[in-house]
């Protein structure tokens, strides 16, 4: 703000709410997961109003969606984690939601909260002391900036586990379901030039990607013992050998 710059970019909905409440004149464009009105960022997608605008992708809403495919591979497993960061502010929400899609599927689900890496280290050290037979992990940017990490931590951990982004599974995660977040970069990467150019962010209209991948790596289930059924393989945009 002191710089006073044209526009300033939130990658992520915890820089995106913090912008909101800091910053009331300088244009916003973010490129998030989840959906920026119930969030509070804006007032509708056709209208946002005020100085934010920008593109999300589909991530928190489908979150339940990550325990049903483990479910559907695991159909035995009864004890479930799921590791969230409790400094952000989609995690009540996503909690909820996994919870309520865990009791219909007769899951137990445990919630392990993990907000740094020290944290990390733990979490996955006791994954098996509290009898966890796979793992959800929530969305969130400190996940996300260590996908590739926690893909191998989860393999050498032997604990079958889903994420949102592809990273997770090339580095040893079992599963990745989520939104395409490239495709939130580059639309606001042209609202960006557009607010440059003059325009107002209010009245740009944010861009939400309905888009959804789902990886698997199947080097991964073959060490962890898992045969992969055809309906679930079939539907992969992609299959990691």
């Amino acid at each position: 703000m002191r710089r006073k710059v044209s526009v300033i970019v939130a990658v992520a909905s915890p820089a995106a709410l913090a912008l909101k409440s800091l910053v009331t004149t300088i244009p916003i464009v973010f490129a998030i997961s989840g959906d920026p009105v119930s969030t509070g960022l804006v007032e509708s997608l056709n209208r946002p109003g005020g100085h934010f605008t920008g593109a999300a992708h589909m991530n928190v809403e489908i979150a339940p969606k990550r325990l049903e495919l483990l479910h559907e591979l695991l159909p035995l497993e009864k004890t479930v984690g799921l590791l969230v960061n409790p400094t952000n502010p989609v995690t009540q929400s996503v909690s909820a939601e996994v919870k309520s899609a865990a009791l219909a599927l007769g899951i137990e689900l445990q919630a392990i909260e993990v907000s740094d890496d020290d944290g990390l280290d733990r979490a996955f050290a006791g994954l098996h002391d509290m009898k966890i037979g796979a793992l959800v992990i929530g969305t969130d940017p400190f996940f996300t900036s260590r996908a590739e990490k926690i893909g191998g931590m989860a393999l050498r951990a032997k604990i079958p586990a889903i994420y949102q982004y592809r990273e997770f599974a090339a580095g040893g995660g079992l599963m990745s379901y989520g939104g395409d977040n490239t495709d939130s970069y580059h639309h606001a990467g042209l609202y960006v030039g557009r607010i440059l150019k003059g325009e107002k962010p209010a009245d740009l209209p944010v861009q939400l990607s309905t888009k959804v991948q789902l990886f698997l790596n199947l080097k991964t289930a073959k060490t962890l013992g898992l045969s992969v059924p055809l309906s679930l393989s079939g539907r992969a945009d992609e299959l990691i050998e």
